[in-house]
């Protein structure tokens, strides 16, 4: 009989061990609960379902507006219209703009501000529903709970109120800064206002409207930014003042004082004149402000005072003297003069005192004395005068008395006048004037190529003396120039030709240079009874010699016929000239130093004279006349 195996009967017995039954609650309650939870589950989901399909179309629960309004269940059409009629702030709202008592008022609208309602309707059904199936069931439960409002979204665009500001900017308080400024109008200064720059600082003010408009105020007043420029000139009455003070409609006057007994004006400069003179200048500070500084230029004072300078000038005279040849010492002859000279300087200080002065208004010239080069006090010793170094004549025989009287009143021009060392002598310039008011006589003249009347004939006896005496002196030769025919006065006593020399002022000149150190002496000495006028020359003696070689005719040439002029009021015929040959003749000098060396060589004295006719006057209607 096959054995029975106990655990088939009785389960619970294991390896001889004895196992009670188990209880089927212990399987039944688990899953109970796992059915339990899938059932809340798929409640859940259904319900979840149900409620997405609900408010598919409608705002969810717990969604308002900032207003308090309630928009659960809503549609679109509905929440536009409450939103429509809650919004109208852009219309309501106002704000002011201030500038001490200007107000410029506008509504938010006309600032730029409006109510996007579209996007505001959108936000208002995207709550909970802007992310995923899970966060959204998350975002709905919390609206659902907690309540959820949306605020209206608003656009602002700044553009439009950037606009508004800087029209009122323009229109009513930008200004650009100025200087006080001064203008002169017929001879009159005028100062005109300086003026504050002003400048809305539009960013500023955008900025504070800006935070207004996002925190919805419904009315609020901004006090505009105004950014203010000072100017550098705040005032220029005073400028103006000093202008005016110049332009006193009573000019300037120059005048002489009486008591220096002077001819001449008074000079008034006026108004109209001072004008041009009239310096404005602007000059700055230092910290950022500036000034007007009022000066006057002299240049046109400057300029009035050297033209009249010459006629109110008194020359200095040097004294002249001649030599004492026994006491070897000088002999006032003439004590010269003191000269005067206006002082342009002076006269302008007192100038610029006078143009700023309210009352005096008149300016007296100023005069400096001015001392001659040589007075009479000088001595032979002081002066290095000390001997007779060339003593030259010529001989006038033959001359008329016209001639011969202006040979004379030539030659004391020369008398007594002193040469200082290395300075020029001009012949012109000691001559003076030569005419009948001052000495001079009627004779007959060298004038283009014929012998006419006129005054100063027999000057250049005098100019050929001093030539030769500076000729012989050694002294340089600056200037000479030879007649234009050769003249029998100038080669008496054997001189021969070659050795005269014109003048004709102011063209042509004869011209020495004392060169030594020491002053020279001329004096001049006419003998009517010997036709003779001599030049001495004292000073002191350098030892020069002078030798001369010459003179060398060449190239000899006949006079012309005869030249015959009818002349009024002459009877007869009379002859006005002689008849002389042309030539050219070379005379040379040569002066050595008192040790014997070469200080001037072969120093030509070029002459070049024209053949000379003889010439007459003769009654008009004479046959022979040219």
């Amino acid at each position: 009989m096959a054995t029975t195996d106990p655990r088939r009967f009785y389960p619970d017995i294991t390896d001889g061990r004895v196992i009670e039954p188990i209880n089927p609650w212990v399987v039944r309650l688990p899953l109970l609960f796992i059915a339990g939870i899938l059932l809340v589950f798929f409640a859940m989901v259904a319900a979840t379902a149900g409620y997405q399909w609900m408010y598919q179309d409608k705002v969810i629960p717990g969604v308002s507006t900032v207003y308090g309004v309630d928009m659960t269940g809503m549609t679109e059409d509905e929440v536009r219209a409450e939103l429509e009629q809650r919004f109208t702030y852009a219309q309501d709202a106002t704000f002011v703009f201030r500038y001490g008592d200007q107000l410029w008022e506008f509504t938010a609208a006309d600032l730029g501000v409006s109510f996007d309602i579209d996007a505001t309707v959108e936000a208002v059904f995207n709550a909970g529903r802007d992310g995923n199936a899970i966060h959204n069931l998350v975002d709905q439960w919390t609206i659902w709970r907690n309540g959820y409002a949306v605020s209206p979204i608003i656009t602002y665009n700044q553009s439009v109120a950037e606009r508004i500001l800087r029209g009122i900017a323009a229109e009513s308080i930008d200004q650009p800064v100025q200087d006080a400024t001064i203008t002169i109008n017929n001879t009159r200064a005028e100062a005109s206002p300086s003026q504050i720059g002003r400048e809305v600082d539009v960013p500023a003010t955008l900025d504070a409207l800006r935070q207004q408009i996002l925190a919805l105020a419904p009315r609020a007043e901004i006090n505009l930014y105004v950014n203010e420029t000072y100017p550098a000139i705040a005032d220029a009455t005073e400028a103006a003042r000093i202008v005016n003070t110049i332009l006193d409609p009573r000019g300037i006057t120059f005048y002489i004082p009486s008591e220096l007994g002077i001819a001449g004006g008074p000079w008034t400069a006026t108004p109209e004149s001072l004008v041009s003179m009239v310096i404005i200048e602007r000059v700055e500070n230092g910290d950022g402000t500036a000034r007007y500084e009022v000066s006057v230029t002299d240049e046109p004072a400057r300029e009035f005072l050297e033209s009249i300078a010459p006629e109110l000038t008194l020359e200095a005279v040097n004294a002249r003297f001649v030599f004492n040849d026994d006491t070897r010492q000088l002999e006032v002859i003439d004590p010269g003069r003191n000269g005067r000279a206006l002082d342009i300087e002076a006269t302008l200080t007192t100038f610029e005192q006078a143009i700023y002065s309210t009352t005096d208004r008149t300016i007296p010239l100023v005069f400096r004395e001015v001392l001659p080069d040589i007075n009479q006090f000088m001595t032979a010793e002081e002066l290095g005068i000390r001997e007779l170094i060339i003593s030259q004549s010529t001989s006038f025989r033959g001359s008329t008395a016209a001639r011969r009287n202006n040979v004379q009143v030539a030659a004391s021009r020369f008398h007594g006048l002193v040469i200082p060392p290395h300075s020029e002598f001009s012949f012109n310039q000691w001559l003076g004037d030569v005419s009948t008011e001052s000495g001079f006589e009627e004779g007959l003249i060298i004038y283009g190529n014929q012998t006419i009347t006129g005054v100063g004939g027999g000057v250049c006896q005098v100019s050929t003396t001093v030539f030769q005496a500076a000729f012989w002196a050694g002294f340089p030769i600056l200037e000479r120039w030879p007649h234009g025919y050769r003249v029998s006065y100038y080669e008496q006593d054997g001189t021969g030709p070659g050795m005269d020399a014109t003048v004709y002022s102011p063209i042509v000149d004869f011209r020495f240079l004392n060169d030594t150190d020491y002053h020279l002496l001329i004096e001049t000495y006419t003998d009517l009874n010997n036709y003779t006028v001599t030049f001495k020359f004292y000073s002191t003696s350098t030892g020069r010699r002078v030798e001369k070689d010459g003179p060398y005719v060449r190239n000899v040439q006949p006079p012309p016929p005869p030249v015959y002029r009818a002349t009024p009021g002459v009877t007869g015929t009379v002859q006005v000239d002689y008849a002389v040959s042309g030539a050219e003749v070379y005379v040379y000098r040569d002066v050595y130093d008192a040790q014997g060396n070469l200080i001037i060589e072969d120093e030509e004295f070029y002459s070049n004279y024209i053949p000379w006719p003889a010439q007459f006057q003769v009654p008009p209607g004479d046959p022979r006349a040219q």
